[in-house]
């Protein structure tokens, strides 16, 4: 019997071939084994220690339920104490607990540097260490951690954009873990996308009511800042605009707090049967639309207001806030107290109101929709003989613009309701189509992040409508849209000779630098209000004296709330005073006692 070769049996390799495997698979696991042998050996060889990495994953977060909204309190903060107080207000009306946070200080950085990463940007560090120190307050009070994370909430604002603003509520969450607080709830309002939480049971509802009522609240606290800001600089009583500020919040508060919402009575709810849910939703629209408490209310303050004595004499110039959201509406270490600063040194404060940033919003919603027309996902463009599909297309597109726009005109309309109920002090929306056109050609207007074009096309607005003798953009150190804006911004100041712009990045340290700065530009204001005054004393052939003479003649003249019209080309209000001043003694024949002046 003659002998065959044998095969060779393959190699087991450890026992990687299992049985039912393919020879190519047993193969593939001894190439692979034997490359992870030699790996580790050129590893030991080099010295290079093998650690087990461990990947990132987001802590499970314990919903906040209907259940538990009776003994859970609401944490918010980020906006001015005037829209804060407000917001509380109506936090409770709708059945919420609440609390404010206090305005962040340096302190308050220093925490959220000691618990937080590296890197992060100025309204992180400020906004996690507020919250951490209001924390570890409540826990020196007695509470225990436990406690405190079952009991209260942080609600804040977030976004996907393309900055580290969209990586805040990861901060947040490492941030109050590493301060023995991990599980502590935080809700966050994102910038495109509503609410994240559990829509089973949740313990915030979206409904009607609350958006009325956080909008009434912003929105009214936006028209209140303003004005107290414009009357704040020439008050002839120091103290006295804040003491009537502090009066009409608390009574704002108040309304805010009693305020019920709009709901069917019992009889038209039986009558309605099915169409119960639906009237009632057309209800609350029309009595917002229609109402007017909010109005009634701020015909109140209004009246506050006017008590204080004002000197529209004074020669000030006029700074305009832009810059990054966060920074430009917080009013404390978080901005370098730039507000307090400016009004020391001597400059009347144009405050932004968050109605700007809401209808930007919208806008930009809007130009989405005109540029992707017919591109929805997964969907292809029909031929053109197909009309058809073509109509229903361009249906769908008309009807989310037309949608948008009564939105947009709705909300416009109800805050420029609120601005003619506080008087002529406040001061309408800018156009956001007005501004898109302004600030394009610097910075296109499909670039997102921050407020996009936006912080550019405010520079030329204010500058070239005679708002603003200068304006001042505040920004957290390193932030990227804002440092892009700035880039665009050279070109601007170099096309508009006249337009006095300072850019200043905000951080925990650096305030006495600032300052500095700003007080650099702020003398370059000052010069072109002096000499905005004098050639428009010049021109009406007034003299200072002459014109004081007048209003104390005229004490009507020395209330807030009396209107002064604007004219095209002044800025100043003190230039603007003395026009309006000068068209009344022509018309009214009026002459100076000029020897009584003098003595």
């Amino acid at each position: 019997m003659s002998s065959q070769p044998m095969e060779p049996k393959p190699a087991r390799a450890s026992g990687l071939l299992q049985i039912g495997a393919s020879p190519e698979s047993a193969i593939e696991n001894i190439i692979q084994q034997r490359l992870a042998e030699e790996r580790a050996r050129l590893e030991r060889e080099a010295g290079v220690a093998h650690k087990e990495v461990h990947r990132f994953k987001k802590p499970v977060e314990h919903p906040f339920t209907k259940q538990q909204r009776g003994h859970t309190t609401l944490l918010f903060g980020g906006l001015t104490w005037k829209h804060e107080k407000l917001l509380h207000a109506a936090f409770e009306s709708l059945g919420y607990m609440a609390e404010a946070l206090p305005t962040p200080n340096v302190a308050a950085f220093q925490t959220g540097k000691e618990y937080g990463n590296n890197g992060q940007c100025n309204p992180t560090y400020f906004t996690v260490g507020n919250v951490v120190q209001y924390l570890q307050s409540l826990e020196a009070q007695g509470m225990t951690k436990q406690e405190i994370i079952d009991r209260y909430i942080f609600l804040t604002a977030g976004a996907c954009g393309p900055c580290r603003f969209g990586m805040y509520e990861a901060e947040y969450r490492l941030a109050l873990r590493n301060s023995g607080f991990d599980g502590f709830r935080v809700i966050l309002f994102q910038q495109s996308g509503g609410l994240s939480q559990s829509d089973c049971e949740a313990g915030l509802e979206m409904n009607l009511d609350f958006f009325l009522g956080i909008l009434n609240a912003l929105n009214c606290g936006d028209v209140l800042n303003e004005v107290a800001y414009a009357i704040r600089p020439y008050e002839s009583t120091p103290g006295a605009s804040d003491d009537a500020l502090n009066r009409a919040m608390d009574y704002m508060h108040e309304v805010f707090r009693k305020r019920t919402p709009w709901k069917l009575e019992e009889g038209m709810s039986g009558f309605l049967g099915g169409f119960k849910d639906t009237a009632e939703y057309i209800g609350k629209f029309v009595n917002q639309l229609a109402g007017d408490d909010m109005t009634a209310s701020l015909n109140r303050c209004r009246d506050m207001f006017n008590e204080v004595e004002v000197d529209r004499l004074r020669v000030k110039p006029i700074v305009k806030i832009t810059g990054e959201f966060w920074a430009q509406t917080t009013e404390g270490d978080g901005n370098f107290n730039m507000f307090q600063f400016l009004e020391r040194e001597g400059a009347q404060v144009l405050v932004e109101p968050v109605g700007t940033w809401i209808t930007y919003m919208i806008h930009q919603v809007v130009q989405k929709y005109r540029d992707t027309k017919g591109l929805e996902a997964g969907a292809v463009l029909p031929p053109l003989w197909r009309l058809d599909k073509r109509l229903k297309i361009e249906f769908s597109h008309r009807n989310k613009l037309a949608k948008l726009a009564l939105a947009e005109n709705i909300f416009k309309r109800e805050y420029h309701r609120l601005v003619d109920a506080l008087g002529p002090l406040g001061h309408h929306l800018a156009d956001q189509y007005e501004m898109q056109r302004i600030g394009h050609p610097f910075y296109n207007s499909r670039s997102g992040g921050g407020e996009g074009h936006l912080e550019v096309a405010k520079n030329i607005y204010y500058s070239n409508k005679d708002l603003a003798h200068m304006v001042l953009s505040v920004k957290p150190f390193g932030c990227m849209p804002s440092t892009q804006s700035d880039g665009a911004q050279a070109a601007v100041v170099s096309h508009f000779k006249d337009i006095i712009y300072l850019p200043i990045e905000t951080s925990g340290e650096g305030e006495v630098n600032a300052h500095s700065r700003v007080q650099m530009a702020l003398g370059e204001a000052k010069n072109k209000a002096k000499r905005e005054f004098a050639e428009t004393l010049e021109q009406i052939g007034m003299s200072l004296e002459e014109l004081q003479q007048f209003v104390d003649e005229h004490p009507e003249t020395k209330r807030p709330m009396y209107h002064v019209p604007h004219t095209k080309g002044v800025t100043g209000i003190a230039a603007n005073f003395a026009i309006h001043i000068a068209d009344r003694v022509k018309k009214e024949n009026w002459k100076p006692k000029l020897a009584a002046a003098v003595q």
